[in-house]
């Protein structure tokens, strides 16, 4: 038997209600007493609004299934039906809507986006540190870069395939920052002079990006830099510069890696790749995500003998070329996938009956963004204020 807490209507398993207790309500801010209340009124309202909707959505596809049994398939008879039963509704004239307070991650740029179930804190933390991510890498390990020519994936560093990687990855570097003359391959120093990237190249000639306007920053020495942040739609990539690491030193450019900013956006998922029938479940969930809005979600492995912890990434920095710094977002942005209207979970009984999931999650999961959305925790998710909910 569940032990449940009692608030009003709703009886609450008490797993979950010490969680809202201890840990979010108090790193919201909130009265206890007042969310309660509102909670037991949303759900009062709202769950037979729900059963209302799943009945009326039955019974449409019975109708829809008997239509199919009873004619042969013809598409203008077919959307006649489906508006007569008011499964198809008219079309409204054109409108507009306006938004407000919404990252450029949504707003504005095109990129990867990850989907991780957030039961799993290992997981859910590798997705949002996957914002930057290294270009050599992925080659190395992906079959991007085929095995022919002795370049096989081995236990140790195969230099003939890692030649292949830079090989790859200097052509990218031509194909997205082309230069004004000559190949990144030819490079054998970046430095900057007078706000503008100068590549010296293997001829003793120097040149600059063919489209200047892409060098937006570095780190270092601008005569010995030990990074260069280029930009193109919207999207960073910095050449690291190391020649004493192991890759840089064969590199003429001592270039080590290409750090890409990779899943610009993830969904940490409450729903579909997830299984959560209880209370305990869901709390493991809903924790993992309060941790990620506050910034302090860590999850400790072994590997090769050592413990590593796992934790939210840092924003990056770079000098930009107005005499400042510039702020590069360290980590994914998060949106929340919440589970739909379907189902019920007994997490929350409403009159001994099971709460309706979706509206849990809806009254719930926000209360595990405020500290994000009132800017109360140092490593952020939105910077605009605002929760996405998928």
């Amino acid at each position: 038997m569940t032990a449940r807490i009692q608030k009003g209507k709703l009886a609450i398993a008490k797993e979950l209600y010490d969680f809202i207790e201890n840990e979010a309500l108090t790193a919201s801010g909130l009265d206890s007493e007042t969310y309660w209340k509102n909670f037991e009124q949303v759900v009062v309202d709202l769950s037979p609004k729900n059963k209302a909707l799943l009945a009326k959505r039955d019974d449409l596809q019975a109708q829809i299934d008997e239509w199919h049994r009873n004619n042969t398939f013809e598409l203008g008879a077919y959307k006649a039906f489906l508006k007569e039963i008011g499964y198809l509704l008219p079309e409204v004239e054109d409108f507009q809507i306006t938004t407000e307070n919404v990252d450029e991650e949504i707003a504005l740029l095109a990129g990867p986006q990850l989907v991780v179930p957030v039961r799993n804190a290992r997981y859910s933390l590798n997705a949002a540190n996957a914002r930057w991510g290294s270009l050599y890498d992925a080659l190395y390990g992906f079959d991007v870069i085929s095995e022919d020519g002795g370049a096989e994936k081995c236990k140790g560093y195969n230099p003939a395939r890692g030649a292949k990687v830079i090989a790859f990855a200097k052509n990218f570097l031509d194909e997205t920052f082309p230069l004004a003359q000559g190949s990144h391959s030819d490079a054998v120093k970046y430095s900057v002079e007078h706000n503008t990237l100068v590549i010296q190249l293997k001829s003793g000639e120097s040149t600059s990006l063919k489209h200047e306007a892409l060098f937006v920053g570095f780190n270092g020495d601008e005569q010995a830099p030990t990074e260069i942040v280029l930009k193109n739609n919207g999207l960073h990539v910095i050449i690291e510069i190391d020649a004493t690491s192991p890759i840089g030193q064969t590199d003429a450019a001592g270039v080590k890696d290409l750090v890409l900013e990779a899943a610009i956006t993830t969904i940490q998922d409450l729903e579909d790749s997830v299984a959560a029938v209880d209370a305990e479940e869901k709390v493991e969930g809903y924790r993992n995500w309060l941790g990620l809005m506050q910034g302090t979600l860590q999850e400790s492995i072994e590997k090769n003998g050592k413990t590593i912890t796992r934790k939210l990434s840092e924003d990056r920095t770079c000098k930009n070329l107005i005499g400042g710094t510039t702020t590069l977002h360290g980590r994914s942005l998060m949106l929340l996938r919440n589970v739909g209207h379907l189902m019920t979970n007994p997490a929350i009984l409403v009159d001994g009956e099971e709460i309706y999931e979706g509206i849990m999650d809806a009254l719930i999961t926000p209360l595990l963004s405020v500290v994000d959305i009132k800017g109360q925790n140092t490593i952020k998710n939105s910077r605009k204020g605002s929760m996405y909910i998928v």
